[in-house]
């Protein structure tokens, strides 16, 4: 069946990779390691450097996580949806969610030059997602939290994939 689904890509698109993945979860943890595994799998077949699957699925798990025990923490079920797509020479990934409303562009930057006995907790995950992606946006639109994701996808990243585990 996948082959068949391959075929008529490829004659409705001219290839037979379609360059994007979509992804829903609802507001459970547990779901964060399958939604890794299939970027893995994405990446995988598009040829994208480890590098970039391992900094993409970094960045998710973090986001994921604060959204799930931050933003859903009204005790109700949420949906989180997420586009990945390749375009170009980046990859786009495109997270949103109907949480409460938080922008995580705007979180203040930690003080990695304080001790870190000194540091308040938290902060630093967005931290860690803003250094490792190229691209980091945020918006509302209506009653959803988007967070837009870009990593780019250069030779370079091949070489540094051993580095990235």
């Amino acid at each position: 069946m996948a082959e068949a689904a391959r075929g008529l890509a490829k004659r409705w698109f001219g290839t037979a990779e379609i360059s994007a993945l979509e992804i829903s979860l609802t507001n459970d943890l547990r779901e964060i390691s399958a939604v890794a595994e299939k970027i893995d799998e994405f990446c995988a077949a598009r040829d994208v450097p480890p590098a970039v699957a391992y900094a993409v699925n970094l960045s998710l798990d973090e986001l994921l996580t604060n959204t799930i025990n931050y933003g859903c923490d009204d005790g109700a079920k949420h949906r989180i949806d997420i586009a990945v797509r390749v375009d170009g020479g980046a990859m786009i990934v495109e997270i949103t969610d109907d949480a409460r409303p938080f922008d995580p562009s705007e979180a203040a930057r930690p003080d990695t030059d304080m001790p870190v006995e000194d540091r308040p907790i938290g902060g630093l995950g967005i931290h860690f997602v803003r250094e490792m992606m190229d691209g980091f946006r945020y918006c509302r639109s209506g009653e959803h939290n988007v967070v837009t994701l870009t990593k780019n996808i250069e030779a370079g990243d091949a070489e540094d994939a051993g580095t990235a585990t």
